[in-house]
């Protein structure tokens, strides 16, 4: 029987060049893997729960990397460091709610290394799939925390479609409210999908989180300059301070005039399987001051709809008060 504790036995390409990234991963499709910062990758490897036969290590791909601003904002290079993106002066000057999600992401440790683009499209974090359990999302007929006696504490209140997991990335719902755009590329050409339409539910497909197709790779992430100095909120509920994945996240964008909100951005995290738009809450607080009458008056708003689990009815009431919480700010 093989043993766990040693890495199997797999095929390394280290391409420098994004082109030749672009032909490794159009030839090998489903049987590659693509490595970036590598924080979530050892561990299913590790685990078997993974068995790709090759690693496209993209680290030595300069051209993937970096912060640079444009004439409609910027442009952040998929294997940009977390660290980078919470510290870059220019995302801080102007998009600091990008920046105050990247800094909460796990630790110090794993955000020097960490890249935006991995913290983007890594799987779920539910612990029946990454053990190996036959579940709906690995290809079984049972979701194992939907069940009376499932463990579900962290799982979705919303948009479940046979998987009941959530979005794990902090920086998922700060980019959705930036109103970004994802640069995806392969050897067909470039396509650019807003981040809003780029995570995808079980519904949609239940193998995958992002619309990302075997050959494709994420090569940059676009912030227009449309919410550069709004005001901004991020909050992130988790067990721990350091390291824990959400329970709840928001992360909020509002553009105002007059003392006004005259629109704005309430995007919620892991309180479903992609980061969650709060449209009626946007619709409740437009034309209205920032404040407690205004907090006020969004109720359980936020909430609405939400089918919770047998564990993880607190989540209704958390998003309902980190969206007063923005307004109170």
């Amino acid at each position: 029987m093989p043993s766990h504790d040693v890495m199997p036995d797999i095929e390394l390409y280290q391409p420098v060049q994004v082109e030749d990234a672009l032909d490794l991963a159009s030839r090998l499709a489903e049987r590659g893997w693509l490595l970036g910062g590598g924080q979530d990758t050892y561990g299913w490897l590790k685990d078997r729960n993974k068995s790709p036969e090759a690693m496209i290590d993209l680290n030595g791909i300069e051209a993937l990397r970096g912060i640079r601003e444009t004439a409609s904002g910027l442009e952040i290079g998929a294997l940009t460091t977390l660290t980078e993106v919470a510290t870059n002066p220019l995302i801080r000057a102007s998009y600091s709610l990008l920046s105050d999600a990247a800094v909460k992401v796990a630790s110090p440790q794993i955000r020097n290394v960490g890249t935006v683009g991995g913290n983007l499209v890594q799987d779920v974090r539910c612990w029946y799939y990454r053990r190996g359990l036959s579940c709906y999302r690995a290809g079984g007929n049972l979701c194992y925390a939907d069940t009376p006696q499932g463990m579900n504490r962290e799982h979705a209140i919303f948009g479940a479609s046979r998987c009941v997991a959530v979005t794990p990335s902090d920086t998922a719902p700060a980019l959705v409210a930036l109103d970004a755009s994802m640069v995806i590329r392969s050897t067909s050409g470039e396509r650019v999908v807003p981040a809003a339409d780029f995570f995808v539910g079980p519904n949609v497909d239940i193998r995958h989180t992002t619309v990302l197709q075997p050959g494709e790779i994420l090569t940059a992430v676009r912030i227009p300059n449309t919410w550069a100095n709004a005001t901004f909120y991020f909050e992130k509920v988790a067990d721990r301070n350091v390291w824990d994945f959400a329970l709840v996240s928001i992360a909020v964008a509002m553009r105002e005039s007059g003392g006004v909100i005259q629109d704005s951005r309430f995007v919620a995290g892991a309180v479903q399987c992609t980061p969650r738009r709060l449209e009626a809450v946007e619709a409740a607080v437009r034309g209205k001051a920032r404040g407690e009458a205004t907090a006020m008056t969004i109720g359980t708003l936020a909430s609405n709809g939400a089918e919770p689990l047998t564990h993880n009815g607190y989540k209704m009431h958390l998003v309902d008060n980190l969206a007063k919480r923005a307004l109170l700010a």
